[in-house]
């Protein structure tokens, strides 16, 4: 996602990298161990902030979005892919 936001110019690399760098520095300052175990969590922070800086999606879309990605997980099988629809959306 982040690439294609890029590349649509939504944010510039240099964005994407500030974002991100501040991130990770929040959560060292907070006492992260910053061992890669929770990285992705830094670079989906970093994304959804962006997103809502840039009007994209409201934080509580983002917030809306989790749920369903959430409750679509749940119901899948193991080893199947996950597929959001609006209905998931819809909560």
């Amino acid at each position: 996602m982040a690439l294609l936001l890029e590349a649509r110019g939504v944010f510039s690399w240099a964005e994407w990298a500030e974002a991100l760098g501040e991130e990770i520095r929040q959560a060292q300052r907070a006492g992260d161990p910053d061992s890669g175990e929770t990285y992705y969590w830094h670079w989906l922070a970093a994304l959804e902030r962006l997103v809502a800086a840039k009007g994209i999606a409201t934080p509580g879309a983002l917030i809306e979005a989790r749920h369903a990605w959430s409750r679509a997980a749940a119901a899948t099988p193991p080893g199947m892919p996950i597929v959001l629809s609006a209905q998931d959306l819809d909560g």
